[in-house]
């Protein structure tokens, strides 16, 4: 099997998923209108200087796009459940071309859910430069390497009844490390975020809301944990298949 047919297939697989539109998709939308709606009028949203629905359109798009990163783990663990795994070991596909396939679907699913942030912030009045949108969504997708790898090492050490509690609980805790409900500017919270990756995504949403880009530091964290959980993913994915 080539490495473009299978691609092909993987992306063709995944949005036919009816289940992806309601929880990858539907859920942080949901989520944006039932925060942001109410709160459409204030301009000054916490002290940040910016209003409610720019401040949780870059917020929910952090969390969103992690999620939807880290929803590969979902697809390998019922994969492995049926047995294709095993199918896939035995044609010529490459651990290489495995990853990339199922990153490459990860960023397809992730793009979708920032566009439709984007349509949601912009239906209530979000007003940004042309350049801030383009350095915030640029950042953003950098910041979302390292949720690729975990992902698809998290679908081959986990099974399909523990995946879904596991990134949910992962995300979630991730979330409120990085401040993504609400601003960490000290403390012990702020201290501990900078070295995880998802606090650096929900600084590169909030390009928007300040201007202020990335540091050293971020994309020491960023390259680091990357490099990291692409090593833990493609040894999973050896482990795991070599039982088979």
């Amino acid at each position: 099997m080539s490495t473009v047919r299978y691609t092909r297939y993987e992306l063709l697989r995944t949005f036919r998923d009816r289940r992806l539109f309601l929880f990858a998709f539907g859920f942080p939308v949901i989520l944006y209108f039932v925060i942001a709606l109410p709160n459409r009028h204030t301009r000054d949203y916490l002290s940040t200087g910016v209003s409610a629905p720019l401040y949780y359109m870059v917020s929910l798009s952090s969390f969103g796009t992690m999620m939807s990163m880290m929803s590969a783990g979902f697809r390998i663990a019922g994969e492995r459940q049926v047995g294709w795994t095993r199918q896939l070991r035995i044609t010529p596909l490459s651990v290489r071309s495995y990853m990339r396939a199922k990153v490459l679907t990860a960023y397809a699913m992730a793009t979708v859910s920032l566009g439709l942030l984007y349509l949601c912030g912009l239906s209530l009045g979000v007003s940004l430069t042309g350049g801030r949108w383009l350095e915030m969504t640029l950042l953003i997708v950098i910041a979302l390497m390292p949720f690729g790898a975990l992902g698809v090492a998290l679908g081959h050490v986990l099974t399909v009844d523990s995946v879904g509690p596991a990134t949910g609980g992962i995300v979630s805790l991730l979330a409120v490390i990085s401040g993504t409900w609400f601003p960490i500017t000290h403390g012990f919270l702020h201290d501990i975020g900078q070295f995880v990756p998802s606090y650096w995504l929900v600084q590169a949403g909030r390009v928007g809301l300040n201007g202020h880009a990335w540091n050293g530091m971020a994309w020491a964290v960023i390259i680091g944990w990357t490099v990291v959980l692409v090593a833990v993913a493609a040894f999973a994915y050896r482990r795991d298949t070599g039982r088979l």
